[in-house]
């Protein structure tokens, strides 16, 4: 009777806890798709290397979900304990444990939009990722125009040498792209000339509509053995990346002799001036059908452009004196 008895209670202490696991998994499968504890949307973010628990507890913390053991549970069962990925990541408001658990494992984390301008300097590049707070690590300063200005979205945490290759990537697959479909016999032999024309077209002009004539006229300088003139070399080569004088250029400063300085040497400068965009290097490329060989500002924002010496100077003679109005 003893014996029957002991196998007896057993039985009973194994029912009850089949029985107590039944109701608990059922009080926690209540806890995985039931909403979450939060009424409006919530940003998180976790950093590389963090463990389950770590995650479960702050999010309980932030009453994100009802139960982090709950969490811990689900994400460890579901077999995605292993798949939760760092970063930075948007919880809907009342988003139930499960979806929550659905986000970390997806990777769609937040991006954010980097614009990085047209003819900028790789210096200037780098010093303004360096203001990012969302970007980490330290880069060095990049081969002059070897980066592609364009709107960028990134991660949180994205280191910035790998934003730097990016970039750099995105320069080569346009040049890659763009430099078979240049117009037959141009002055430019090589996809670095383009880039290094482009550069100097994109310092000259802001204006998406000039691009191409700006480049036509450089082409046309080429051609005819015309030295280019351009007045953004003479900065480039006095003051390097850091990419802009400050003040007017000096008449000294035009007959200073420098590599960069093309109203004293012959030719495209050593290398870019600058980072030229997508728009800047098409031009080059493709530039307009024009016999100009000369432009000056026109006291709008734009240039106007004259094919001989005598109409230049006509030009210019106007822009000084809208200069010296103030106009």
């Amino acid at each position: 009777m003893a014996r029957k008895s002991h196998v007896f209670q057993i039985k009973k202490w194994l029912t009850l806890g089949i029985f107590a696991s039944l109701v608990l998994a059922f009080i926690g499968l209540g806890f995985v798709f039931v909403p979450g504890p939060h009424g409006q949307e919530r940003r998180i973010s976790f950093p590389k290397g963090v463990s389950l628990t770590f995650i479960a507890d702050d999010l309980a913390r932030q009453n994100l979900i009802h139960s982090g053991f709950v969490f811990r549970l689900l994400a460890r069962f579901s077999g995605q304990a292993s798949q939760m990925q760092a970063g930075e990541y948007d919880v809907p408001a009342k988003a139930s444990m499960a979806d929550v658990l659905e986000i970390l494992t997806t990777g769609d984390s937040v991006l954010h939009v980097v614009v990085v301008p047209e003819g900028l300097t790789s210096q200037q590049v780098v010093n303004l990722i360096a203001e990012l707070a969302v970007l980490n690590g330290d880069v060095d300063v990049p081969a002059e125009g070897s980066l592609l200005p364009e709107t960028y979205h990134l991660p949180r945490g994205t280191m910035r040498v790998d934003f730097i290759a990016q970039m750099q990537k995105a320069q080569s697959d346009v040049l890659a792209a763009l430099w078979p479909k240049r117009d037959a016999n141009l002055p430019i032999k090589t996809p670095q000339e383009a880039l290094i024309l482009a550069s100097i077209v994109e310092k000259e002009t802001a204006l998406d509509s000039e691009r191409p004539l700006i480049a036509a006229v450089f082409i046309n300088r080429l051609r005819k053995n015309m030295r280019l003139q351009s007045d953004p070399t003479i900065i480039y080569g006095l003051v390097g990346g850091v990419g802009t004088l400050g003040r007017p250029i000096r008449r000294s400063e035009i007959r200073r002799q420098t590599a960069y300085n093309t109203y004293r040497i012959d030719g495209l400068p050593p290398t870019p001036i600058a980072n030229p965009g997508r728009a800047a290097i098409a031009a080059v490329l493709n530039p307009a059908t024009t016999k100009a060989l000369y432009f000056v500002a026109d006291g709008s924002g734009g240039h106007v452009f004259a094919d001989n010496l005598k109409s230049h100077e006509r030009n210019v003679k106007k822009w000084r004196q809208i200069r010296g109005t103030g106009r």
